[in-house]
């Protein structure tokens, strides 16, 4: 029985080593990069008001980062961060590209993203959409995202969300190639988007 256990072990470690192989291929540089583009396909709306698809993170490296336009530090302190390191690393603004995806949809339409983005970057584009519509790409993208009450007394009061900080790397081709931790190292933080821009 336990010869039995230990060979059926064995092949699930198997399966799983395969099944990681297949999703997962090297590059040239030794770095692993995913084989097809990392997300799901959607349809929401920019913060001038036009429809907007995956599509749109292909054609150039881009930065995704997820987040909303009540957030007190993590949000505006990122894209602050983002915009800066973005005009560092690619000053005529043709290499690069940035979209910050709101996890508050019900708060946070097209206009208030613009106002809110605007005020910060003109590099960096605000999506909003349907709640339903924004669940999907959540969860497609597997970001953590919670709405969490203000005061627990009253939960369909005020409220705050929790969610992902760090901001999602993706080559020209929508791949995931890494990710810039909120709080990272504004010298790694740049040098990681070197290296993305340098991939294409």
């Amino acid at each position: 029985m336990k010869t039995f256990r230990i060979a059926v072990w064995v092949g699930v470690l198997i399966l799983a080593g395969v099944l990681g192989a297949v999703q997962f291929y090297p590059t040239k540089s030794g770095d692993v990069v995913a084989e097809s583009p990392y997300g799901v396909p959607f349809t929401l709306v920019s913060q001038s008001g036009q429809p907007i698809t995956e599509q749109a993170l292909r054609g150039k490296p881009t930065a995704l980062f997820f987040g909303f336009t009540h957030c007190p530090e993590v949000c505006p302190t990122t894209l602050f961060e983002l915009n800066g390191w973005m005009e560092k690393v690619d000053p005529k603004g043709d290499k690069l590209q940035a979209y910050f995806v709101t996890v508050d949809p019900e708060r946070d339409t097209p206009e208030i993203m613009n106002e809110y983005v605007s005020n910060v970057s003109k590099r960096i584009t605000g999506i909003s959409g349907a709640p339903d519509k924004i669940a999907e790409v959540i969860k497609g993208f597997r970001v953590y995202a919670k709405k969490v009450p203000i005061d627990e007394k009253d939960p369909n009061g005020d409220y705050t969300m929790d969610h992902t900080a760090s901001v999602f790397l993706l080559d020209s081709a929508g791949r995931f190639a890494g990710t810039i931790a909120y709080g990272e190292n504004p010298d790694t933080a740049v040098k990681k988007l070197e290296n993305l821009v340098n991939k294409g």
